[in-house]
């Protein structure tokens, strides 16, 4: 097992080996790597344990201060003000040296690594407080009259020392609290998949075993109400299985031999036997669970914005702090310094960062576990924000639009040939590619129980087909052109090829020792829920274009049964990425869907490549966002939460901008002149707790928001 890794979800890119605080931001690092048990938060449990010892000291001091302010109470008949501030020394120095010291010692080190963040606000403003309060104390007299009120008395400020290491524990405790529920959706994936399976033995004996002996190859029963413990294949029986956890779909989906199955669905009715096919960290809910975890870990472009504000904004709040200082202590009211330093003290806690530094971030991490439980997974936060700017789909066929899973329709012989004999000398040379159609023909084949013979000189003509020497014959399958090359008169399989591909099939020519010899239709089903999606993009507003290896008349068949207007036939893989090329010229902004190897390269070059799960590692590895179930519906889903979560950061980065641009002016006292009104840093920490918990309750909203 790899040792634990500790990250910061406003800088990923910190990784210690033990938790922490991050030395960036000063925010408590989290596990990067989410496990299906509730991590041992130590953090939380420090702050609470603070928080709870810290209202305990705080109480008696915020009584002693508030006594004068009582109506009816004559003070001197209780304690005089010095034996006040003593007792307020004696409780408000625990709560601030001891309750406080995590807040003192992350705002120190902000200093010494000048890395300035909420601490080093934070920490200054209660630093001062204290140390003025505690020097009021210990030495009243080396305070000269500006610091004195009307009794001659040096005003001290333990309370609000005290009060706002309270609300600032507060503020983290309910923080902590918030962030470790945004990896809920990972720790619900982590919890889907069974602890054990049962396996078969050769010698047909059956036994219970952890899910991680499990191997490629092995043979395990699933019976009724238990989970699919790996991705594999049924090789007996048949049932369906509720895959809601993977595609958000409710419906189950019908399995029989040779389905294949993915691990921690439902086996909801019948008994089956798999075989194990991907285990361990290949599993699909593995790859679901990296990929979330990533994309958490990303950072959206609109981050850099923050970013960029985060790293002038403390500076200038510190400057802001002197010249309110400055302001109150040349033109302010008796004591003049004392309400200098005091209002100083809460422009400098009410303008922490804290909220600008959440918006995105935790916006991303609730987004991406939320559209892990709908069957779209976003490869990083970048993919989120480029998502619901396309007004452009370039849409793949096969596998895409279709279900991908071509069969073998018709077999169209000439010159004598039997169709089992061709056939066999076909998939006998088809057994060699890796082409969906190659598969189609080679199963039908294998159903026929034909033998195979085996291939020799085999050659893949790019854009072409395939040639090779089958049972001493000479063979050549692919498109007239080829047929044409190798000197093979194709005219004569022409007329009955247009009329197949007019229904919707994808036909290729056979030549055999340079004759034309047959004509093999496959056909690929458009999937029932491509014209529902196409139609919905459509009122969208996207413009839909096929882009599609197939012939021009298949192709257009297609695209007219979906009311698709533009279409592009016969492409090679360099000629999607020229249309994508060509769209983006012209200022649109560019989706690519698709599934194959050949899609890969279009996929890297739009906005946003999406990849079908059901397709190939390469695709997936290529695109920014995956549609578990390959069902084009999800394009949607990603759309719609897309926009939310873009809306969703644009509202707390107002709420933050706002709150600190309206907060300061008031903390340093702009009301005052009109309305005699001063903010008491007491309230300003209870503010700038209450927009960092706000920011990250707006951000949770996603988790319930439908899409």
């Amino acid at each position: 097992m790899s040792p634990a890794e500790y990250t910061c979800p406003m800088h990923p890119e910190i990784l210690e080996s033990s938790p922490g605080s991050c030395p960036k931001c000063g925010m408590a690092l989290e596990l990067k790597t989410i496990t299906a048990e509730e991590e041992d938060n130590s953090e939380l449990k420090d702050m609470q344990r603070r928080f709870l010892l810290a209202v305990l000291f705080t109480l008696p001091v915020v009584a002693a201060a508030m006594l004068e302010l009582i109506p009816g109470v004559n003070l001197e008949q209780i304690a005089s003000k010095r034996s006040l501030a003593w007792i307020q020394l004696a409780f408000a120095s625990p709560a601030v040296l001891w309750c406080g010291w995590p807040l003192l010692q992350r705002g120190w080190e902000s200093f010494v690594s000048r890395n300035l963040n909420m601490f080093s606000l934070i920490g200054l403003g209660v630093s001062v407080a204290y140390l003025y309060s505690l020097l009021g104390t210990f030495t009243p007299n080396i305070f000269p009259s500006s610091f004195r009120d009307s009794s001659g008395q040096v005003a001290i400020y333990f309370e609000a020392a005290a009060v706002i290491v309270t609300l600032v524990l507060l503020g983290q405790v309910m923080e902590l609290k918030a962030r470790s529920k945004t990896g809920e959706a990972i720790r619900a994936l982590l919890g889907l998949a069974p602890k054990t399976a049962l396996i078969i033995r050769d010698d047909g004996s059956e036994e219970d075993i952890p899910i991680e002996q499990i191997q490629r190859g092995d043979r395990l029963r699933v019976r009724p109400g238990e989970k699919v413990p790996v991705d594999g294949v049924v090789v007996e029986g048949r049932t369906s299985i509720d895959e809601s956890m993977i595609s958000g779909e409710p419906i189950p989906v019908d399995k029989e031999i040779g389905a294949k199955v993915i691990g921690a669905t439902l086996n909801s009715t019948g008994s089956i036997v798999i075989e194990a096919e991907r285990v361990g960290d290949e599993t699909l809910l593995s790859q679901i669970i990296q990929m979330v975890s990533d994309a958490q870990r990303s950072r959206a472009p609109i981050q850099r914005l923050a970013d960029v504000v985060a790293g002038y904004f403390v500076p200038a709040v510190v400057g802001v702090a002197v010249v309110t200082f400055g302001i109150w202590s040349l033109t302010g009211p008796e004591p003049r310094l004392a309400h200098a330093l005091i209002n100083a003290v809460a422009v400098l806690i009410i303008a922490c960062p804290c909220a600008l530094g959440l918006a995105t971030p935790m916006s991303i991490m609730v987004a991406t576990g939320k559209g892990a439980t709908i069957g779209v997974l976003f490869k990083n936060a970048e993919a989120i924000e480029q998502l619901q700017k396309i007004d452009t789909l370039v849409i793949d066929k096969t596998g895409t639009l279709t279900e991908g899973k071509p069969s073998l329709s018709d077999v169209e012989t000439i010159n004598g040939w039997d169709k089992n004999a061709l056939l066999s000398l076909v998939a006998g040379l088809e057994k060699s590619s890796e082409h969906p159609l190659a598969r189609a023909i080679v199963d039908r084949a294998n159903e026929l129980k034909l033998e195979l013979d085996t291939v020799s000189e085999f050659q893949s003509i790019t854009g072409m087909g395939i040639t090779g020497i089958v049972s001493g014959h000479e063979l050549a399958v692919g498109n007239a052109k080829l047929l044409n090359e190798i000197g093979a008169d194709a005219s004569k399989l022409t007329r009955q090829a247009e009329k197949l591909r007019e229904e919707g099939k994808t036909v290729v020519l056979v030549a055999v020792d340079c004759q034309p010899a047959a004509l093999i239709a496959v056909a690929d089903p458009i999937k029932k829920t491509t014209p529902e999606a196409i139609q919905n993009l459509k009122r969208l507003g996207l413009r839909i274009v096929l882009a599609t290896g197939d012939n021009r008349v298949t192709a257009k068949i297609v695209a007219e049964k979906l009311g698709i207007e533009e279409v592009h036939s016969e492409m090679m893989p360099e000629d999607k990425v020229n249309i994508i090329k060509k769209l983006q010229t012209e200022n649109n902004f560019v989706a690519m869907a698709g599934d194959g190897i050949n899609d890969a390269p279009a996929l890297a070059l739009a906005q946003v490549g999406i990849a079908m799960g059901s397709g190939t590692d390469v695709a997936m590895g290529s695109a920014g966002v995956t549609l578990v179930k390959g069902d084009l519906r999800g394009i949607i889903k990603a759309f719609q939460l897309s926009r939310m979560t873009m809306r969703n950061i644009k509202q707390n980065l107002v709420f933050a901008f706002i709150y600190n641009l309206l907060g300061v002016p008031v903390a340093a006292g702009i009301l005052y002149p009109f309305f005699g009104i001063l903010l008491s840093p007491m309230i300003a920490a209870a503010a700038m707790s209450f927009s960092s918990v706000s920011v990250i309750a707006n951000s949770l909203r996603l988790r319930t928001s439908s899409v």
